[in-house]
């Protein structure tokens, strides 16, 4: 071989040297054996038990999901177990063991398993530990001491959990280095606790949503280090320690929902590092201390009674982000200068006055998006200048004295989603610069002195739900463009000077139409008997005259129906029993329902000639319907995906998903509908009875997910366990829709007990009962190892009944089978049924557990007041808030049929409907979780 050939396999210096590193690496970075061994042991394990399919034992233990190695990959540094589905009778004494095998273990996350209890060997044997994370599982009875072997322990996690409701003393003591300690969301009772570590090195504690009482105690200043204190959702008393200021690393003091009480210490404007300070919801008094933003970036000091003037430099620190004073008795004017950062600024519900401030920050590079006023004595007119503050999606100034015009520069805000305007001394025409706001949802502008015409370009808002413009002097006839705005659910147009003939309505109004004290005339059009989906109608003191449409009678979901004094003659048309009308003031319209055959035999009451011949038309039409539904059945079936998902071998017996989904389409068989679905009833061969549920899949709403993934989901939501819960036991899948099957719930929907026949038949046993039971199935979804479960659409239509004590959650696989980012529409329009969709659904377009629990909230309000979630033209949570906020007496909201029965009834009721006002506050933050809600009910009931 030559040198110039042999020089090519020749190495260099330099290149050999690097090989020669790569190798070294290679050899030095294998994980120790005896982590190795311990961590195959380990997956072996789990695996048997619990089928997780996390880890791949085939490949190096460092690559595992959860687990994180030193940079060498010599040793085990940090291990999340987190949603391992993890349980007491896993063997937690052997897989903890094995997981204190790893000595160089520092930080190991259990969050999110179903553990009840800490396994003995984390407490003695784990001797590294330095972060230890068991929040969210299911651990109960008394808090062990970590007094053994955790004196290193610098992180501990035990929140949303299920502790005993003791106090605690001195658990923590002897961890010589705890710095963060969060025991939030348990049942804890006694002093706030402060024996925190010998060596008061504690930098974050966090106990919010316990039972704590007393007062903050002075000892919490001597932990210098904290740089997070939240002692908020707790029962605590008194007032902020004066010594508050002492803690200059503090940067998050949450103090919100407490009793507490008196000034807040001036002291707290001079703590450099703070950068929220949250105190709403107590009973603090006085004014607020200047500075207080010097160094805040958000301020919520909101429902408490602090009083005089708001700083003129309150506002204009330039990193301020949100301020919320609302619900005080502030006084003096709104300061005119703020900070361009400022994005959330909440002022209402207090006594401020003078005018809307005009701030300088006006211009593209303004961050204001929510801007609340309202419920003050403001005076003057709106400010043009508000235009120019484009990113504003929330605009509030209604219940003040504004005068003069609607400036049409607010249709520059394209942004725009939610306009309040109401209750005001607005004069001039509704400009049309308004039909510009391309996402606006809701538009109030009602209580005002208005006039003119409506503007037709009004119908170009193709994102509006809710428009309400009544009580004004606005004239002249309903556009009839607006039969165009498809997603229009509520129109109020009541005591106005509106006339003529109605002819062109929206035609999927669902909330409420009021007409109302107008000059209305001609008859009543027939088309209003389309509105299939609307609650209330209120044509009351017009000049309506004719006969009242007899196709009004079948409007599905009419609760409320008011035709007083009109001009209306002939009779009244039979309703549904639980639909209320009035028709007092019709001289000429006779009420002869009481006296009318059920519609069954009105409808086929006939001679006996007529009814041969309508009983052979009707022989020949049934055989034609017969072989046309046999050709659409077998077309179904013949694309049809079938699969059971329940190991009972009663229901593999009896359930015949061909037979079961031959019922599903047929009017006769429907059991209830909700927002998204159609439940039938079912009679198996065997007399088992089942529920099939149809998925109403609607192209212009929603899209169904692929069906590789739908089976993926079902096989998921199939293997859950709840009591309370609606698990489905099969499913079927066609081209175009899905089909799940359940177990037959006897009683129907809560909504058809609640508000049917079988009202009288529920007392406050039962409704308590069905309170708990949906609290507990709602906790169990949001709690769910695999992941939270965040239901789509919650309301009293989907809480089906086994019986009048056991409620369950149905629609739960809503969200895993529909996909409302293909939607066209608005979220809130898409995401819930009308009552019960949350106010921020309407910007946040995002659906999430605390918008689970203003539904839930809901619910408890029907269970309480015993009315729908639709109320007289009002959504029920809105309607409770306008009564207490005008009589202040929770006693008229209840449903005094119940309330009535005792004290102690009546009480538990009170109890209840605070939880329920709790879950429906208009801010997401401030409600609590589902673990504290059922936590609220069952103390409800002591």
């Amino acid at each position: 071989m030559s040198s110039s050939s042999s020089s090519r396999y020749t190495l260099t210096p330099p290149l050999f040297f690097f090989l020669f590193i790569i190798i070294v690496q290679h050899a030095s970075s294998q994980l120790l054996s005896t982590q190795l061994t311990t961590m195959n042991n380990l997956n072996e394990l789990i695996q048997t038990v619990t089928n997780n399919s996390k880890w791949d034992s085939s490949q190096n233990p460092c690559s595992w999901t959860g687990v994180f190695c030193t940079q060498n990959t010599l040793s085990i540094t940090n291990l999340s177990l987190s949603s391992f589905s993890l349980s007491q009778i896993v063997n937690a004494s052997s897989w903890s063991s094995l997981v204190c095998q790893i000595e160089t273990l520092q930080s190991l996350d259990l969050s999110n398993n179903h553990l009840t209890s800490i396994p003995p060997p984390l407490l003695s044997s784990c001797t590294a530990l330095k972060v230890l994370n068991f929040s969210n599982n299911k651990l109960t009875g008394l808090l062990p001491g970590f007094d053994t072997g955790l004196r290193s322990l610098e992180v501990l996690d035990l929140s949303r959990n299920s502790f005993d409701s003791v106090s605690i003393d001195s658990q923590f003591e002897s961890l010589h280095n705890l710095k963060s300690l969060n025991i939030s969301y348990n049942s804890f009772t006694g002093p706030v606790p402060v024996k925190l570590g010998e060596s008061m090195l504690l930098q974050e504690l966090q106990i919010s949503m316990n039972s704590f009482t007393g007062v903050i105690p002075d000892r919490i200043i001597e932990y210098r280090n904290l740089s997070v204190l939240d002692l908020s959702y707790n029962r605590l008393t008194g007032s902020i320690p004066a010594g508050i200021g002492q803690l200059s690393s503090l940067e998050q003091l949450v103090l919100s929902a407490n009793n507490l009480t008196g000034a807040i210490p001036l002291s707290i404007a001079r703590m450099p590092a703070l950068k929220r300070f949250s105190a709403n919801q107590n009973g603090f008094t006085g004014p607020i201390p200047d500075g207080i933003t010097s160094h805040v970036r958000n301020l919520d000091l909101s429902y408490n009674n602090l009083n005089g003037s708001i700083a003129s430099d309150l506002l204009l620190q330039p990193n301020l982000l949100t301020v919320d004073l609302s619900s005080n008795n502030l006084e003096g004017f709104i300061p005119v200068n703020a900070s361009k950062s400022l994005f959330r600024l909440r002022l209402g519900s207090n006594r401020l006055t003078g005018t809307i401030p005009i701030w300088s920050f006006g211009d593209a590079d303004s961050s204001l998006t929510y801007l609340e006023l309202d419920h003050n004595d403001l005076n003057g007119m709106i400010p043009p200048e508000l235009g120019l503050y484009k990113n504003l999606s929330l605009l509030d100034l209604s219940h003040n004295n504004l005068v003069g015009s609607v400036p049409p520069e607010l249709g520059d805000l394209n942004s725009l989603q939610v306009v309040h305007l109401d209750h005001n001394r607005l004069s001039g025409e509704i400009p049309n610069e308004i039909s510009g706001l391309q996402f606006l949802v809701k538009l109030n502008m009602s209580w005002n002195s208005l006039n003119g015409p409506i503007p037709p370009s009004l119908s170009r808002l193709s994102n509006l739900t809710n428009l309400d413009l009544q009580v004004n002097n606005l004239s002249g006839p309903i556009p009839d463009s607006f039969a165009s705005m498809d997603l229009l659910l509520e129109l109020q147009l009541g005591m106005n000077k509106l006339g003529g003939v109605v002819r062109f309505l929206p035609t999927n109004l669902q909330i409420a139409l009021n007409l109302s004290r107008n000059n209305f005339e001609g008859r009543i059009p027939d088309s209003l008997s389309r509105l299939q989906a609307l609650e209330v109608l209120d044509l009351s003191n017009n000049r309506f005259s004719g006969v009242v449409p007899s196709s009004l009678g079948g409007m599905g979901n009419l609760i409320q129906l008011d035709l007083s004094n009109n001009l209306l003659t002939g009779s009244v048309p039979r309703f549904r029993q639980n639909v209320t009308v009035a028709i007092d003031g019709n001289i000429n319209l006779s009420d002869t329902r009481s006296n009318s055959p059920p519609l069954a035999d009105w409808k086929y009451k006939k001679t006996s000639s007529i009814g041969i011949v309508v009983a052979s038309i009707a022989a020949v039409v049934a055989l034609v319907i017969l072989v046309v539904v046999a050709v659409i059945v077998s077309r179904k079936i013949n694309g049809l995906k079938s699969k059971l998902l329940t190991y009972d071998v009663i229901h593999i017996t009896n359930l015949d998903c061909t037979k079961a989904l031959q019922r599903a389409d047929y009017a006769s068989c429907v059991v209830s509908k909700t927002r998204f679905s159609t439940y039938y009833k079912a009679v198996m061969p065997s007399g088992m009875t089942y529920l099939v549920k149809k998925v109403n899949e609607s192209a212009r709403m929603f899209q169904l997910v692929s069906h590789d993934l739908i089976e993926q989901e079902l096989e998921t939501v199939g293997s859950l366990t709840n009591s309370n819960v609606m698990i489905p036991l099969a499913y079927a899948l066609t081209i175009r829709s899905a089909y799940l099957f359940y177990e037959f719930t006897e009683k129907g929907s809560l909504f058809d007990v609640l508000h049917g026949s079988l009202r009288s038949c529920l007392d406050w046993t039962n409704r308590y009962s069905i309170a708990l039971g949906v609290a507990n199935g709602l906790d169990f979804l949001h709690g769910c190892s695999s992941g939270p479960i965040i239901l789509l659409d919650l309301s009293s239509k989907g809480v089906m009944l086994k019986s009048l004590n056991e409620p369950q959650i149905g629609d739960i696989e809503l969200s895993k089978v529909i996909d409302p980012s293909k939607s066209t529409r608005n979220l809130s329009v898409v995401a819930g049924s009308v009552g019960y969709v949350p106010p921020e659904y309407a910007y946040t377009m995002r659906v999430t557990m605390a918008g689970n629990v203003y539904s839930f909230g809901v619910i408890l309000l029907e269970l309480l007041t015993g009315k729908t979630a639709v109320s007289e033209g009002f959504e029920l949570a809105n309607w409770v808030s306008n009564e207490l906020e005008e009589k202040h007496n929770f006693d008229q909201m209840l449903d005094s049929v119940v309330s009535g029965t005792s004290p102690t009834v009546r009480d538990q009721m009170l109890a209840v409907l605070k939880v329920a006002l709790a879950c429906v506050n208009v801010l997401p933050e401030a409600r609590p979780d589902t673990r504290s809600v059922l936590r609220m009910l069952l103390d409800a009931r002591n």
